[in-house]
């Protein structure tokens, strides 16, 4: 009966660790979780191979062993799936390719086309972001990028232009089709990762950029788009 009681507490522990993931998702909590889980399963492995019931203990002590060294157990994943430190989220547009930081959601990029191809947007200065608005304006996902720059890096910005003036302000652009591997890239995630995997990055990275805590409208709608696609191919 105990060995009973120690498997559903085993069971309750890890099915409360994997919950909390999903929903706080940090690299801190995963190491935390993982090393915790992997530790309980050997120390009840060893105590029930201790107790004489090796058919139960060794198993335990092999979950154990894999969770610790590999970061998976069965169906859960501690990180395995997940990219490793610094993971960020890449959009690409015709004029720009942009990154933001999972951890502190600051966004950078680089310029690939036209007049400031090959430098950083933040070797620009206000005034010559605000010239690279206009000349990628013909592009509206390249035009959103570089406002959502401008919003994080200038929040002011807007307040001293005329909105009417500048082509594509007038709200977020239709994106156009994403592939498989863009969504990934997006979402910061490695190729068959799963859907839980898929909503804790989709619910992690929208805390950064939700247009109601003054993100971007634009990175907002790309990360859903990007979980809407993948979310798709496990439906």
């Amino acid at each position: 009966m105990q060995y009973v009681i120690l498997g559903a507490l085993a069971a309750a522990i890890l099915y409360g660790a994997v919950q909390l993931y999903a929903y706080l998702d940090t690299r801190l909590l995963l190491r935390l979780t993982r090393f915790a889980v992997g530790i309980m399963l050997v120390a009840l492995g060893v105590g029930l191979t201790f107790a004489r019931q090796i058919q139960f203990g060794v198993p335990a002590i092999f979950l154990g062993l894999i969770t610790l060294f590999r970061g998976r157990l069965g169906p859960f994943d501690f990180g395995a799936g997940s990219r490793s430190a610094g993971q960020t989220s890449n959009v690409r547009a015709r004029y720009v390719e942009a990154s933001l930081d999972h951890d502190s959601g600051e966004l950078s990029g680089k310029v690939t086309e036209g007049r400031y191809a090959g430098l950083d947007l933040t070797d620009l200065n206000r005034e010559e972001l605000l010239d690279l608005r206009r000349e990628v304006s013909v592009d509206p996902d390249s035009l959103a990028l570089v406002e959502a720059y401008l919003d994080r890096r200038f929040p002011s910005w807007r307040d001293d232009i005329d909105q009417d003036a500048d082509a594509g302000s007038g709200g977020p652009p239709n994106s156009g089709a994403m592939t498989d591997e863009e969504a990934y890239e997006i979402l910061g995630l490695s190729s068959g990762a799963t859907s839980d995997e898929i909503g804790a990055a989709h619910r992690r990275l929208l805390k950064g950029v939700h247009p109601d805590q003054g993100g971007s409208t634009f990175l907002a709608a790309r990360i859903n788009q990007a979980k809407d696609r993948l979310l798709g191919k496990h439906g």
